[in-house]
This record gives structure tokens, sequence and C-alpha cells, in this order.
């Protein structure tokens, strides 16, 4: 896209001049199920009804760190995605997926360099031009340490893996996105709106001011950082949010960085409905909820959006409840009118108002967090988790006095209801252990242990890893044995 589409700086109209009138955003659907043959038939049928950019979830046990033979996945294996321990298991997930058309978004924090390797490894396999795959990789460890919880090593460890993914991207995947900085679990695990921009803009600087101090090249940096922001209850809130967002941004990079690039100062982000949203009670009602969520989001400027299905509350959704989750964004993008307008809400009292208010009040608590320290810091002393869970219990709180209403919950009860618990989990682990005790016989330990020693002298170097980590995969080694390599020289990170 020509420098002349862009919008105006801030941006708080949007990052392009004609925006959705030029190019929609991307339905990017988020999936991951008990198996890889499972998610790639599931990622098959998306593609079929019509998304553009695929988003992968992963189980637990990949999220932390853990193979699925190993005795800390018991229990958890595929329930909250795909399982990933293998460069063939990458393989079968992508099965007559062409990466070169079809942009992959990983969520993947603590083990993301080993899934980015194992994808890079998956491309080269198949002979892919680097320059034309395109994706986003989370890549967001900071906020794990304050919502999510899955984090491995300790923070200044977790931060140089960020950054040689960094470096990485910028020297052989000039299309991907190194790092997608998650408002989203900030806000699921019980931040205000206003925290959870802070909290994120926070992180942001703190990741690049680490490349910077590892001599990369900010402003190509920059040009690639995406964010993943959370589309909650509060309507007009929401729409205020995204467009505080681009402008907080702009002036972060123009005023802290100094940099004048525009496709540096422009805040591309990917927006999810909420999670935490959702109701068990009265299933349907989420319907209603995701739609003014998405609505929101696609008002406030998103370059992607994924809607989540109703049944989410409760269990992974069904293909039923998936495909309506699509037909949301469809229906606003076909139906409704909206994008044959620039900008149309941004004319009003209203959103200027609570737009330039959250640009204030964000701007006071990232000052605050800088002066006390930054955000490893706060960080490590658990003052940022503190914030969030105290804002998470006042809103509970609200709710169990109905001062904050959830129709079905806390108003319009029904009584007599049943919940409906969803789809049923269908484990596959038996057969996933079966898989990948197969794919570790028919290895050879020498050249194994030659592979993760060679890993291991890299990281007491202090060299950058992702040449050893793609090596690591390259010759069988498994996601766990490349972490357990990497705990003998980091160690593991304990609250």
């Amino acid at each position: 896209m020509s420098k002349n589409k862009f919008g105006e700086f801030p941006f708080e109209k949007g990052i392009y001049k004609n925006m959705y009138k030029d190019r929609l955003w991307t339905m990017r659907q988020y999936a991951g199920f008990s198996s890889v043959n499972e998610s790639n038939k599931r990622y098959l049928k998306l593609i079929e009804n019509g998304v553009s950019g695929l988003s992968i979830a992963f189980d637990l046990p990949t999220q932390m760190g853990f193979d699925s033979d190993d005795d800390m996945s018991l229990g958890e294996i595929g329930k909250s995605g795909v399982p990933i321990s293998t460069i063939d298991d990458m393989e079968n997930l992508f099965k007559d997926i062409d990466l070169e058309k079809i942009s992959v978004s990983m969520t993947i924090n603590s083990t993301a360099a080993i899934l980015l390797a194992f994808y890079f490894a998956l491309a080269k396999k198949r002979g892919y031009d680097f320059e034309k795959l395109r994706g986003t990789l989370q890549n967001d460890i900071l906020k794990e340490y304050i919502a999510r919880g899955t984090y491995i090593f300790p923070v200044e460890h977790s931060l140089r893996l960020t950054s040689n993914i960094f470096e990485f991207c910028q020297k052989n995947l000039p299309k991907w996105n190194s790092i997608s900085i998650s408002g989203y679990h900030i806000r699921e695990a019980g931040s205000t709106a206003i925290e959870e921009l802070a909290f994120t803009f926070a992180n942001a600087i703190t990741y690049l001011e680490k490349a910077k101090e590892d001599g990369l090249d900010i402003e190509r940096l920059t040009e690639k950082v995406s964010f993943f922001f959370n589309a909650h209850r509060d309507f007009f809130e929401e729409i205020a949010k995204f467009r505080a967002a681009r402008v907080l941004w702009a002036q972060i990079i123009k005023k802290h960085f100094k940099i004048t690039n525009v496709k540096s100062q422009i805040c591309r982000f990917h927006v999810q409905t909420g999670g935490s949203t959702l109701t068990a009670q009265q299933i349907d009602n989420n319907i209603a909820r995701t739609t003014l969520e998405s609505l929101s989001a696609v008002l406030g400027g998103a370059q992607s959006i994924h809607t989540n299905g109703k049944d989410e509350a409760v269990s992974l959704p069904s293909e039923e409840n998936a495909t309506t989750a699509l037909r949301i964004q469809q229906i606003i993008a076909h139906e409704s009118g909206v994008t044959n307008y620039i900008d149309p809400i941004g004319d009003s009292t209203l959103i200027k108002d609570l737009t330039h208010k959250m640009i204030k009040e964000v701007n006071l608590k990232i000052d605050d967090i800088f002066q006390n320290g930054g955000m490893k810091t706060l960080i490590e002393n658990g003052e940022i988790q503190k914030e969030i869970e105290d804002s998470a219990f006042e809103f509970q709180e609200n709710i169990d006095a109905k001062k904050t209403l959830l129709i079905g919950v806390n108003k319009f009860v029904n009584k007599e209801e049943k919940i409906d618990h969803g789809t049923s989990f269908v484990d596959k682990s038996k057969d996933r252990l079966e898989m990948l005790k197969t794919f570790k016989k028919s290895r050879d330990s020498k050249i194994i242990d030659e592979a993760l020693k060679d890993l291991v002298q890299s990281a007491e170097s202090g060299k950058n890893l992702m040449p050893q980590i793609i090596n690591c995969v390259e010759k069988n080694c498994t996601l766990g044995e490349i972490i357990f390599a990497l705990k003998r020289v980091f160690g593991e990170y304990s609250e």
C-alpha cells in the first residue's frame, strides 16, 4: 500500500485514508483441537467458508514447553488447543494449506521461538518463498507474567528470546509481524480498558528498548509491530479505546523513539471479542454480545477480527457455532452498510470526548509505570498483577451487587434453565502419545544430543538462538527437549 493511502497523524480516524472502502479487515478465526489432524480439518473448513487468515490455538503443555508425553501434560493434552511437539506435527497441521496464500497467526509466547522454528523449517522443506509468507507471532511474554501465567524462564532471558525473534524475522521473514503485543489477555484477567491500553503500551516500550539495546533497527522493527486487543462489553468505551490506541502509539513512536516513518507510527491491531463477557446461562445471548463487540471493533478500525462462538463460555466451539461466528463478521461487512463510510462514527461528540479522556488517563498511567521502575521491575514486584486483581475483584463485586447487569446471570434469570455445556471434549491423547512414541524411536540419539549441546553453548555465549533452535527442530528434536536444554542455562521463573 502506497504512502499516500495512510491516514493523517495521529490516525484517530484510522490508519488508512479510505479504511474499509479500499479493503476489508481480515476475518481470522481462532481454532485448535485435540489433534493436529482435527485442527487441520477445521482450518480447511474455515478457509472454505471464507476466512482469509488462520489463528492457531495451542494446548497448555505446548504453551508451557512440555511434550505431550511429559508427566506434566497428563490431563491437558489437546484441551485448550492443538498439541505441537515436533516438526512432523507442524507439517500435519498445515497439510494441504498453501502458506504463501494464507496468513498464519500463532498465539504462543514462552515457546514462541520454537513454534516459529517449526513453521520456518516446514516452509523451507516445502520450498516456499520466505518473502511471501505472512503471519503474526504473539511473542508477548511480559503479559504472561501479569495475566496468563504461561511463562518458563526468568524475565531477562525471556526478553532475550523475544529480541532474538525480532532479529531473525527482520533477516528472514520480512512480511511477518514478529510480535503481537496483547492487551486481550490483560483484559481477560480482569483489567479495565485504561489498564489494558496502559500495560500493553508499557510492555511495547519495554520490548523496543530491549531491541534498541541489542542493536536492532528500531524503525524497521516498528513497521512490523502489531497489537491484539479485547472487544469488551461497553460499546462506546470500546470504540473510543481502539481510536485512543492509534493516537497513543503514534505519539509514543514519534515522541519517545523519535521515529517519523508513517509505517512505524501506525497502530495495526487484531481484535477478538471478549471471552470473559460470554455466559453459560442463556447461551444464545452470546450471539448478541459478540455481534455488538464485533461492530465496536469495526467502528474502531481494526485490521483483523475474531468473533467468538456462542459456546466458548463452556467449550471449544462446534463447527456450526464457529461458522455462525464468522457469519456475524460477514453480515457486518456486506449487509450493514458501515463499510461504505470511512469513519461513520468519528464525528460523534461522545466518541471524541471518550477517546481524548482515555488518551489522557492512559498517558498518566504509563508515566507512573516508568517513574516507578518500568514494567520489568513492577512485574517482578507483583505490582501490575495486584492492580489487575483489584480491578477484577471490583468488577465481580459489582456483578454480585447488581450494579453491573448480566442478562441471564443477575437479570432476567431463567431459574428452570439447564446449562448447556457445549461440545464434549474428544480425548485423542492415546493416539497422540503413540504417534509421539513412534517419532522418537525413529531418531538418531547422537544427532539429537549434538544439536542440543550446540544450543546450550549458544545460550551460554549470548548469540541469537534462532539458528540453533531451527537446527534442533530440523534434526528432529522435540519442543520439550529444546526447552529442557534452555532451562539448564536460563533456569526457571518463580513468583
